[in-house]
């Protein structure tokens, strides 16, 4: 990135204020060297655990700035925001650090911890319509009727200035880094660590990622304006953003960050492996960047540090995601099989599995069904098993014993 930043609508002077005024509020979250990650790589690779920031997020960094900047009028007038999760919780921290009342309007599905802990940092959590868009409309409504300030989660100048402090910590505890590895929603982060770099290290590659079902901003920066994409259902909701916010698209054009696509599988490999080999609790929009090193599609000059943006994870979404991440690992296998129904034939073919030490988790029976014969049961199994070339070997032993498989 050789961009030399005039007339941006964050300064070097604005990022250097909001990290004096954060001083105490938020967290200088730790960077954790990755072994095990470098070896994607092929290059020192850190992460930065925002997962470990208060509340959750990065987002306490800019909804703190935005909020800390209004007048006293705005301040007693209250503010409203929208969100499904980490914006709720920075923002009700932050108007409990300044006393500023809040009011938060979050999807009717929104996670139950989230909504939770929204409410235990102070704000008033209001539940309504099906969508963040549908929030953010009902936010608006109440901005206009009680003259409260909306806090928009991404497009505005403090909050792009806030996020921007996530950078500068980067560029003080890895004083070499090369590429800076960010996760991509409405573009709040990824503006502000672009606006950072630009002013401070305009040799640092800035990548940003994203779910490939929700891939406006590729999109976007093709057409070369903020286009609208339709979002697909993605277990990283986090950055499920339809439009890049028009702000942070500038900031990001300018500087000449790259932004990339990673899949589902790609995600839910990349939570396993941090939970794994990390040790940390992500939530799946926060491991996007570990997703897009992982992949080995791209090559990232290093020194290399991805930022975990968050944590906030529903615990029985983590179930489901660890499980999706363990089958996309190769350590997970389904196997159907057709048995002739009769006594000792699940017995056997257990054994069978037992010999080649793959750990049955679950059996399930099903005795009628339109391609079973008369004398025939399917047997669906989940097994565990140790990596890709195991499965594989599974597969081959149980063809070669004559079962009749179904994956």
């Amino acid at each position: 990135m050789t961009v030399s930043p005039t007339h941006w609508p964050v300064t070097e002077e604005d990022i250097r204020e909001a990290a004096v005024m954060l001083a105490g509020v938020t967290r200088v979250t730790p960077i954790e060297s990755s072994r095990a990650l470098s070896v994607y790589t092929g290059v020192p690779t850190y992460l930065k655990c925002e997962n470990l920031q208060r509340s959750g997020s990065f987002k306490v960094r800019g909804a703190y700035v935005r909020m800390a900047r209004l007048t006293d009028a705005e301040k007693a007038a209250g503010v409203v925001a929208a969100s499904a999760g980490n914006h709720a919780q920075g923002v009700a921290v932050a108007a409990a650090a300044l006393g500023i009342n809040a009011v938060v309007y979050m999807p009717s599905d929104a996670a139950l911890p989230k909504v939770a802990a929204t409410r235990e940092y102070g704000a008033e959590v209001r539940l309504v319509g099906t969508s963040v868009d549908d929030a953010l409309q009902a936010a608006r409504v109440e901005a206009e009727r009680t003259g409260a300030v909306l806090i928009h989660p991404f497009d505005n100048a403090d909050i792009v200035t806030g996020q921007a402090t996530v950078a500068l910590e980067i560029l003080e505890q890895v004083p070499d880094v090369r590429t800076i590895i960010v996760p991509v929603g409405g573009g709040g982060l990824v503006a502000g660590v672009a606006a950072a770099c630009a002013h401070l290290a305009p040799h640092v590659q800035v990548i940003g990622v994203q779910a490939s079902r929700a891939s406006a901003w590729t999109q976007s920066l093709a057409a070369g304006e903020p286009v609208t994409s339709e979002v697909a259902s993605t277990m990283a909701d986090g950055i499920a953003v339809s439009t890049p916010g028009e702000l942070p698209f500038g900031v990001v054009q300018q500087a000449g960050a790259r932004v990339v696509n990673v899949s589902e599988e790609d995600i839910s490999r990349a939570l396993l492996f941090t939970t794994e080999r990390a040790k940390l609790v992500v939530e799946p929009a926060g491991v996007a960047g570990v997703a897009a090193l992982m992949t080995g599609r791209e090559t990232f000059e290093g020194p290399i540090v991805a930022i975990l943006s968050g944590g906030n994870i529903d615990p029985n979404l983590m179930l489901r995601v660890v499980r999706h991440g363990l089958v996309a690992a190769g350590r997970f296998l389904v196997l159907k099989v057709n048995l002739i129904d009769r006594p000792g034939a699940l017995a056997t073919m257990l054994l069978d599995l037992a010999s080649q030490n793959a750990n049955i988790m679950h059996v399930d029976h099903v005795r009628t069904g339109v391609d079973l014969a008369i004398d025939e049961v399917e047997v669906t199994m989940q097994v565990e098993t140790k990596g890709p070339d195991h499965c594989a070997q599974l597969l081959e032993f149980m063809r070669s014993r004559g079962y009749r498989l179904s994956q």
